[in-house]
Order: C-alpha cells, then structure tokens, then sequence
C-alpha cells in the first residue's frame, strides 16, 4: 500500500495547499446543486469513460514511468479494462439505485408512509496509493459521481506520472470545483485527511488507515478504509496441486504481487510442498520464458520496497525457512527492481514475513495436517482482505465460508472478487470496513435519507389520538402500542 507517514497535525486556512482553496470552492459548488439529476449523472459518467478510454496509450506510458517496467497488459486489464467496467455498471443501474424507496409503516403510524431517499453525501476525498492509482481513484470517482458528490483525489507521491495524466484526463471534462485531482509529499496527505470532508475514502495500509481515521474523526468526518493485510489461501487435499499451482501464480506475479488482494501466505495439505514447488517452476517458465527480464514481468515501485522484500527474505532464511527462488536476482535485475518469486518454506510464524502485509512476489508455505487446522490457523490471526480457498467440495466451501471472515472470498481462483463490478469491494476488522464498487459503492457515497410523510392538513391522522392532555384513549393506545 501506499507508504505515508501521516502526523497528527490538523488542516487550516493558512496552510500552503491548493487543495484547500479547492475544497471550499468545490463546497461553493455544491451548495448551488446538491442534487444533480439522473441525467446529469450519466453525462459526467459517460465523459469520464470516454476521457480514460481515450487516454489509454497515456496512462500506459505514465504506468511504465512510475513503475520503472509495468506490464501493459496488466495495466489495461486494471487501470482501463476494470475502471470502465465500474463505470459502466453504475450508469447502467442508476436510475434504480436513486428512486426513492418506501419502507413499511407501523399500524399505529397509518396513514403516514415511510421513504427512503437517497442524496449526496456533499464533497468527497479519496486517498489513492500507488500500486493502481488510476483504477482505484477512477473506481472511487464512479461510485462519488453516481452518489451525485463533487470530490477531490489525493495521488501518491510515488506515482508522478500517472497524477499527471490522471489530472489531464479529469480536466478535460471536469471543472475544477467538481472534480479535481492533487498530489503532495506525506504532509500533504495529512493536511488532505484532516479537511472536513462529508465522506473520506483511503486505501493503504493498516498503519495509515488509523492516523487517516484519527484525523477524520476531529470533523466527524464519516470514513471508508480499504487497508488489506495477509490472505490466506487454503487449499484442500483433493484439489490437483499442478492446477492451483497454475492459479495462485498468476496472483502472485501479477503487478509483481503489489496488490492489497494478492494471495499473501498458502497452507497445503502434509506432504504436497514439493510436489507445489515441481509445479510452479515449472508454470513460472511457462508464463514468462524470459524470467523476470520480461516485459510482462513488472518491476517493484522503488528502491526503498525492493530492499525491504530483500530483508524479509533475508531474515525469514536466517530465521529458518527454506528459501526458493524462481530464478537469482543479478544487477541487471536490481537496475529495473525486478524481484523473482520467491516460495519461503515453513517460515517461523513469527518471523516479519509472517507478520506484515508482503506486498510483492515472496510467497510463504505452510503445511498442516487437515483444512480445520488451516480454519483454526486464519482465525488465529487478524481478518485478511480476501481468503482464497482451492475446493471442489460444496460442503467445506460452505463450512469455510462459514466459519471465517474476510473482506471477500474467491473459491477455486485468486483476486477475481475485485474485478466484479456487481459485487462491492472492501475489508472487515482491521483490513478495513465499508465499501465500494456497484451499489454498495453508490450507497457508501450517498446518504439514505429516511422520510415520514404525513396526512396534510384538515385530514385524520391517528397520532393526533395521543397529544396532550393525556386521557383514557391515549392511555389505552399507549398500553397498546406496548409503552
């Protein structure tokens, strides 16, 4: 995730952001139409999908920039491919998400009815990270948008590239007092975070997710957190090993496993490692004849992350584990800050590898005796992001679906819950909480707005039965109604 080192320090007039005088103007803004109409909605939705998609060479070549080597077709399936199928979905179902909806009325209540009404939360900010800055901002917007909200994007400072075209991209359809994007060091996010948004959503990690909290929490300022950790992958003894051997590969090495959904840690079945290890080399030479040099092989985000991977498999081998590499780094290698896929065997469970979000292409191995030690051993541990489980068995899919928790599951596959523009995307305990994508996105931005409706003047309504001065009917009806 996103490497930020938030402070405590609240954001004020006098501070040296553009984004300030932004947000008041975008307040300004919203003041002036707090409800756009069904089809003004659509057009902005329609013009943001045109815009990315008639970028799309751009933000490959600012992908590639910023990553040092990205894989373009990595970046069109994530950035573009996935973004406008988001956009998509929420034009297409829009109309139904904001009709006004009726509730049941209690007995006592009649003639009344109740509504709920969907309406725009006001001015929106999301906090993007690097690993897929114009997917997730873009993702967001749609959701914001559909919500009918003005908003304003805070970039990664490690993605310049990708800020500026995203920025172009907006701006050529966009107002800056609608939509705007911005960048900034570390205490720019921190001055973003503290702005009295009427609704803040962040994607990072779990350690900045909490000062991103904390700051927003001094506005009441409603949040949502996408935070990942470690996903597990259970796979059951029946379940081939060369075929699950094929899938998780393609999780791991995608976006060089820089992605909060990547399958973090695997526990296999007693006595199927080496049996996985045959495999997977073997898939790994298969999906990339030229190893890691290969232009569909992407690079780590920076130095700073590279040496970090290089320590924690340093220390998981000084600490015991058996340390396979899909192939040596060289210096060529370290140049373009491409790492193997490492496969880390029994790692100590204490070890940092065990403890912290990976967030790239090391991949732990643990081996235990049944699929209800791997139940108890996820549940051990903090609520992941996502859990993958390799079953053809209906009844341990339904007893693992069950018996855990996680933001979202894939059965039979890796990191596939994110792509599905249907289903909303979001964490659970400390991988995060609320959502986005789909309805639930459109939900998340939007304030459902309950509305009791009454008789209008000169006609009977039954409350009218239990003003005051209390007597012998209101007392009955009171007793009733259950008071």
């Amino acid at each position: 995730m996103s490497i930020l080192n938030l402070n405590d320090r609240p954001a004020s007039a006098d501070m040296p952001y553009d984004f300030i005088s932004t947000f008041h103007q975008q307040k300004a803004a919203f003041e002036n139409n707090k409800f756009p109409s069904l089809n003004e909605r659509r057009r902005q939705l329609k013009a943001l999908k045109e815009a990315l998609t008639d970028n799309s060479d751009d933000i490959i070549a600012a992908l590639s920039k910023d990553f040092g080597s990205r894989c373009t077709e990595e970046t069109r399936l994530s950035e573009i491919s996935n973004s406008v199928g988001n956009i998509e979905y929420a034009s297409r179902h829009l109309a139904s998400w904001m009709r006004t909806r009726s509730r049941g009325t209690g007995i006592w209540f009649l003639p009344g009815e109740n509504k709920i009404a969907p309406q725009p939360r006001g001015v929106v900010g999301i906090i993007v990270p690097w690993n897929y800055p114009i997917n997730i901002a873009v993702s967001g917007l749609a959701s914001a948008i559909a919500a009918g909200n003005r908003c304003i994007v805070k970039m990664s400072e490690c993605t310049p590239a990708s800020e500026n075209v995203l920025r172009k991209i907006i701006s050529s359809v966009f107002d800056n007092d609608h939509i705007s994007i911005v960048g900034g060091e570390a205490d720019a996010a921190a001055a973003f975070s503290a702005l009295p948004f009427d609704h803040l959503m962040f994607t990072g990690s779990t350690r900045v997710g909490r000062f991103v909290m904390a700051a927003a929490a001094k506005n009441l300022t409603p949040v949502t957190l996408e935070l990942g950790g470690k996903s597990p992958v259970i796979v059951h003894d029946q379940y081939p090993i060369d075929e699950f051997a094929k899938r998780v590969l393609w999780g791991k090495t995608y976006n060089a496993g820089q992605t909060c959904i990547a399958p973090d840690y695997a526990l296999l079945p007693k006595g199927s490692t080496e049996n996985f290890k045959v495999w997977i080399s073997r898939h790994f030479r298969n999906h990339f004849p030229e190893g890691i040099s290969s232009k569909d092989y992407t690079s780590i985000i920076n130095t700073a992350n590279y040496d970090r991977l290089t320590t924690l498999v340093n220390e998981a081998e000084a600490e015991g584990a058996t340390i396979i590499r899909m192939e040596d780094p060289t210096p060529a290698h370290i140049a373009s800050r491409k790492f193997p896929l490492t496969l880390v065997i029994n790692p100590n469970l204490n070890s940092r590898v065990m403890k912290e979000e990976i967030f790239g292409p090391i991949f732990p191995i643990i081996e235990v005796a049944s699929t209800d030690e791997a139940i108890s051993f996820v549940n051990e541990r903090e609520r992941p992001l996502a859990l993958y489980l390799f079953s053809n068995s209906r009844r341990l899919q339904e007893q693992v679906l069950e018996s855990t928790h996680a933001g979202g599951v894939t059965i039979n596959d890796v990191m596939m819950q994110y792509l599905q523009a249907a289903q909303p995307f979001g964490g659970v305990g400390s991988s995060g909480f609320g959502s986005y994508h789909g309805k639930e996105g459109f939900t998340t931005f939007s304030h459902m707005k309950p509305v009791f409706r009454q008789r209008g003047i000169g006609r009977f309504t039954g409350i009218k039965l239990l003003y005051p001065p209390y007597g012998n009917i209101a007392r009955r009806l009171i007793s009733l109604m259950g008071g």
